[in-house]
């Protein structure tokens, strides 16, 4: 199959021509079709495959014939949100907007993203002036509608992006809060990388009848990213990781690691080895957070060390390299992490440096994937079999499923709501409640929000 049998008008598909593209990823051949006939869509695919563009594509072509037929297409389009793509965090609203700019290149429509952690007025001169298609993070949507400042009153088509990291992130009643300002009769698309009892709810109650696409078993790793676990033992895993980066020659790694002031120390390690690094965490400005992920993509900087807040927001093709430092404690992010690699049918390399601590971590993400992960151990960097593990403070977690928190929770299910607004406060997101939101409206109108969303 290629694009140019979807259906999809001549300006969006010398669009896609242009960036070298012609065959369409399964959960674009299956996705786009059924949004193309208006029908809400539960979509879920592994991290890489191309969801984005599984929703923006149908998304322009439907807004292309909706102006053919009502005639509106002859002169300047219409300026009011008909399209709003709500994601959660920073870094995956500014990429999905830049793949919506790209795709909408020589169409007549107007674009914007807003979040938090930049100065409300930005988005405020942006909004005034029109926009067709909003993608945001929600916390700073519902401040920007709270002050009239942005009217949903129109919106044609929602789309829910990252909708299980929502959920994951606590921000289930502020996508509520955002159904409430839009019409009922409108278009729904969820796309997630995952499927779970919780995603198929919250469908439920945003969505009509949708059309069910899933093209991969749910939490299976891409076959094209070689998994490698290295046994060592804390104390040596950053000397062990700078041997891998010099040794390998490696020359653009992703590093995960568990908490922002761990990320931070490694940054200072690889640097004191003439490793060129940057850190992006919740803590950091979003201008730091930027000029991190833009000289990362440009070879400039030869390390990104992470943590789990760009786990869905990093989007390059060739990314040859991922490592986690330290194992998420929660299954499913493993999934994603690694997701970074192996993009667009590639192959790529996720490594991972597990301490005695974290076996039942290990466990439990191999119960999730249904597969042993190699395992190898570097000479020098033996383990010490006198060393017993300790338990991991989780502090940020969510210790919501599996992977080995029963250490640290007595009941995952019942520490889900501490651990989701631990999960914001950790990774920047939003840990206002309304009423500390309705205080600081005034306030806010003046000066930069620190929250991701």
């Amino acid at each position: 199959m290629l694009f140019t049998s979807l259906g999809l008008s001549d300006p969006i598909l010398k669009a896609i021509t242009e960036t070298g593209y012609t065959k369409p990823t399964p959960i674009q051949a299956k996705a786009i079709p059924l949004v193309l006939e208006g029908r809400d869509v539960l979509a879920a695919a592994q991290t890489g495959t191309g969801k984005t563009a599984g929703f923006t594509l149908p998304l322009l072509e439907r807004m292309v014939q909706s102006h053919k037929e009502t005639g509106t297409h002859k002169g300047k389009p219409r300026r009011h949100v008909r399209a709003l793509i709500l994601t959660p965090t920073r870094e995956l609203a500014a990429q999905i907007l830049e793949n919506v700019e790209m795709y909408a290149k020589y169409l007549p429509y107007k674009a914007t993203v807003v979040f938090g952690g930049v100065n409300i007025n930005r988005h405020i001169a942006t909004l005034k002036e029109g926009v067709e298609i909003l993608v945001a993070t929600p916390g700073r949507l519902l401040d920007l509608a709270s002050q009239k400042h942005v009217d949903l009153s129109r919106v044609e088509v929602l789309v829910l992006d990252e909708a299980d990291r929502m959920l994951d992130m606590g921000f289930i009643h502020d996508m509520k809060k955002v159904v409430k300002l839009i019409p009922k009769k409108r278009q729904t698309l969820l796309f997630s990388a995952t499927f779970s009892k919780e995603i198929k709810t919250l469908a439920s109650g945003f969505q009509t009848n949708p059309a069910l696409v899933e093209v991969a078993a749910q939490n299976k790793t891409a076959d094209r990213i070689a998994q490698l676990v290295h046994p060592v033992d804390k104390k040596k895993k950053k000397d062990l990781l700078v041997k891998l980066i010099k040794d390998g020659q490696w020359k653009q790694v992703l590093v995960f690691t568990r908490t922002k002031h761990g990320a931070n120390k490694l940054c200072e390690h690889l640097e004191q080895h003439g490793i060129q690094s940057a850190a992006i965490h919740g803590n950091k400005s979003q201008g730091a957070r930027t000029k991190a992920l833009a000289g990362f993509k440009e070879n400039r900087i030869r390390v990104l060390v992470a943590t789990d807040i760009a786990a869905r927001g990093i989007d390059i093709d060739m990314l040859p390299h991922v490592v986690n430092f330290e194992l998420p404690n929660v299954p499913e992010d493993y999934v994603h992490r690694i997701g970074r690699t192996g993009r667009a049918g590639r192959e790529g390399e996720a490594v991972s440096l597990v301490c005695v601590d974290e076996n039942d971590f290990l466990r439990g993400i191999e119960r999730l994937i249904s597969q042993k992960i190699p395992k190898e151990v570097v000479v020098g960097f033996e383990v010490d079999p006198s060393i017993a593990a300790e338990p991991i403070n989780q502090g940020g977690g969510r210790g919501r499923r599996g992977g080995g928190q029963s250490r640290s929770h007595n009941s995952s299910r019942g520490s889900s709501s501490r651990g989701s607004n631990d999960r914001k406060r950790s990774e920047g997101g939003e840990n206002k409640s309304s009423n500390s939101r309705n205080r600081s409206r005034s306030r806010s109108r003046n000066r930069s929000s620190s929250s991701d969303s």
